[in-house]
């Protein structure tokens, strides 16, 4: 009999689920915080030097610095500024959608220590003679732009301005922002065009008030620039940077809207893919997919995250990873009906036996992902943080929610006597009477012995390495800027550009790149890149000169030491990933698993420097990325097959020969094999929409995922799986027969003797 209560109840919940997302979607996504690389903006990283000899550089000194810079970005208008502290001396401020990038830098890296001196550079006063966050743009009697301050003592003042009197001629009283000892003169500034000091007004009396403007050939925006920043303070030391980047707004919109549309692409055709090979649930699986994606970004948006661009690739790359989940349970639920079970009974055993590997697969992932957010640069914990969210959701909906959609249609009857709705044939069921196990289950890969193979398959990796070691030791690595230093420039025009026309204008410029490179369909983006760090006069002068002439620019600068402390971390992150990832396997599972894995993981990663190695592409920063993402999904891959085999390994009970533990492997392979294709191959489409439809910023990086996604896939198979086998070839040598079924120890009352 169907209960068709519990099929109302599924359209309910269903019908629920799009009345909130439709109803709420909108309203999330504006207010989701975009990064610099989506919404255009600048991020600078400064060293924290000391502003007076002596100076220690505290914690309490940082903190008050950061406060110094958070009232300087308020004065800018900025909203949802990041200002954070790193390390001990460094400081990261990060604003998105600012428009006067150059203007920004000023107002934040300027120490802004007014004082006020005679014609000899004697300190008459200074900042702490102000009262604070009184100074005011005004105007003069002829409606010139000056700016008012406020003193805090009038009779110093008076004292101030009757010694200037007396020293006439030079009755002059300097104005100076910054004031460097030994180093500035105003006998040697007043003969400049442009004079460093602020004002050099004549005192022709002794004043008795407490009021001082500043007056000069101010425009309104640089005397309110000069008053936001005096009115938020002096900085208690010296700024230096050390790293910055900037990207132009119509850049970040032009990467937004490629990223997205390429991300639509692909979880389109991943949902096709399971409603044509799961076919009912593979239904369920794009109503959990699409309630997935909901709630990854409903969390996102309500921890107040910053989506990045690399961000946007983790919740695309997360829905493969729901999707693995999805096909594991399935792939079970068809083994289970195929030995002649019930649609009941096998839909609860494919979910029990799935559960324990979809856990231990997500939780490899995570290691690298919390790797990845603890050592990365700031887009990259942005990319990190949106990957955890994506695997914890993606557990959530992929077993939970999966397992309340398909329960509700399973327990009302309607698909009893109906397998071919889970996409099995009539002919491929046993009779339950036949007492056929899931172990013994025949596959279309059962003509293929792995095992007999595997010394060519490590005579084919052994020679990758060969290669990739002359490779590198040949061409090395095309580092990006981030693991080296210098500079890198940036131009979206409306035209196509060619590298002489390029060149033409860094001669103008009187500036030599390292190179040129072109991109785009059109090539309507060039990069071009410069040994050392250009300081901010010059990032000004570089993104005014190609913004007026093609349109939106980029600049990024990087200092030698930022350089390597970013290699650096990204040396520990893969060390500490691989460490966390052999420890769990080995818990999990064994030790010789473990180190399989991980000598699998390191052979992924080898070969994909070798690939970048051997093509010239250039690593960034979401290289390191990807190869923890690649890392993350190989070791889930090889998990998978771990389990297999170690359902296979407790089945047989005893492994008695060679042969024993090859039967093992093979089986196991086999039987997992249709699941790694597929879910290779759903991530596979992600990552090759992102290539292809995404943004160009990002394809190093869909390129380091694609070659990854295979090479792990290539490597669970032929490596992991393979070098186990040798290795517990050599235990049996050792040891003798071993058992791979634990005794359950007996516990009785009686007494023992």
């Amino acid at each position: 009999m169907v209960k068709r209560s519990r099929i109302i109840a599924f359209f309910l919940i269903v019908l629920l689920f799009a009345g909130l997302m439709g109803g709420t979607t909108n309203n999330i996504l504006k207010h989701i915080n975009l990064g610099l690389d989506l919404k255009g903006g600048f991020e600078v990283l400064y060293e924290v030097q000391p502003a007076q000899k002596g100076q220690k550089i505290t914690k309490d000194v940082m903190t008050n610095t950061v406060q110094a810079l958070d009232r300087r970005v308020n004065a800018l208008g900025v909203n949802e500024p990041n200002i954070q502290i790193e390390g001990t001396n460094n400081i990261r401020v990060q604003l998105a959608g600012v428009k006067n990038q150059k203007e920004a830098r000023d107002i934040l890296s300027t120490t802004a220590n007014i004082s006020f001196r005679d014609v000899n550079d004697n300190k008459l006063l200074d900042g702490t003679d102000l009262v604070e966050g009184q100074a005011k743009q005004s105007y003069t009697q002829t409606g010139k732009p000056n700016v008012v301050l406020q003193v805090k003592d009038r009779k110093k003042f008076h004292d101030v301005t009757k010694k200037i009197l007396d020293m006439a001629p030079n009755n002059q009283l300097i104005i100076w922002l910054d004031f460097e000892e030994g180093k500035d003169s105003y006998k040697e500034e007043v003969k400049k065009e442009h004079p460093k000091f602020l004002s050099n007004p004549n005192v022709n009396e002794a004043f008795n008030t407490d009021t001082v403007t500043i007056e000069g050939n101010f425009t309104i925006e640089e005397a309110q620039n000069l008053a936001s920043l005096l009115k938020a303070g002096a900085l208690p030391v010296k700024l230096k940077e050390t790293y910055s980047t900037s990207v132009g707004a119509q850049f970040g919109e032009h990467a937004l809207n490629k990223t997205i549309n390429a991300g639509i692409i692909g979880v389109a055709i991943i949902f096709l893919f399971m409603l044509v090979y799961y076919r009912f649930p593979g239904l369920i699986a794009v109503i959990t997919l699409a309630i997935y994606i909901y709630l990854t970004l409903l969390v996102f948006q309500l921890i107040n995250g910053v989506l990045t661009l690399p961000g946007i690739a983790a919740l695309i790359l997360g829905v493969g990873m729901a999707v693995d989940a999805n096909i594991i349970t399935y792939e079970r639920i068809k083994e289970e009906l195929r030995v002649g079970r019930t649609v009941k009974a096998a839909f609860a055993a494919g979910n029990k036996q799935s559960f324990m590997t979809i856990f231990d697969a997500n939780i490899t992932t995570i290691i690298a992902a919390v790797v990845l957010f603890i050592y990365g640069s700031s887009s990259v914990k942005g990319f990190a943080t949106l990957l955890i969210i994506s695997i914890l959701l993606s557990f959530i909906t992929a077993v939970y929610g999966t397992r309340l959609f398909l329960g509700l249609w399973v327990n009302s009857n309607l698909l009893k006597n109906k397998p071919n709705w889970f996409g099995v044939k009539k002919k491929d069921i046993h009779d339950i009477s036949e007492n056929m196990d899931a172990h013994k289950l025949p596959t279309r890969f059962d003509r293929f012995d792995f095992v007999k193979h595997h010394n060519k398959f490590f005579a084919i990796s052994i020679i990758l390495t060969i290669v990739g070691v002359i490779a590198l030791s040949v061409f090395r690595l095309n580092l990006s800027i981030d693991y080296t230093n210098g500079t890198r420039v940036e131009v979206l025009s409306k035209q196509s550009l060619t590298a002489e026309q390029l060149n033409d204008d860094l001669k103008t410029l009187k500036l030599t790149p390292e190179d040129i490179v072109l991109s785009g369909n059109k090539h309507e983006i060039g990069v071009m890149r410069f040994e050392g760090a250009f300081n901010k006069n010059e990032v000004a002068h570089i993104t005014d000169y190609f913004t007026k002439k093609y349109g939106p620019t980029n600049v990024s600068t990087v200092s030698p030491e930022v350089g390597r402390e970013i290699a650096k971390n990204a040396f520990k992150s893969l060390i500490f990933a691989a460490i966390g990832i052999i420890i769990y396997v080995a818990l999990r599972f064994e030790w010789r698993m473990g180190i399989a894995a991980i000598i699998a993981l390191l052979h992924d990663a080898f070969l994909m420097v070798t690939f970048f190695s051997l093509t010239r592409l250039e690593v960034d920063l979401t290289f390191i990325a990807a190869i923890l993402t690649i890392i993350g999904y190989s070791i889930n891959d090889t998990i998978v097959t771990f389990d297999r085999i170690r359902d296979h390994m407790r089945f047989k009970g005893r492994l008695k020969t060679t042969e024993d533990i090859a039967e093992v492997v093979n089986i196991g392979l086999r039987q997992t094999l249709t699941r790694s294709i597929n879910t290779v191959l759903t991530v596979v489409i992600t990552a090759a929409a992102l290539f292809i439809f995404g943004s160009e910023s990002i394809q190093n990086f869909s390129i380091a995922l694609l070659i990854g996604l295979i090479m792990g896939c290539y490597s669970s198979i032929f490596i992991a799986a393979q070098l186990w086998y040798v290795f517990k070839k050599r235990e049996l040598k050792k040891k003798g027969p071993i058992k791979t079924v634990k005794e359950k120890r007996k516990w009785s009352d009686e007494p023992q003797v």
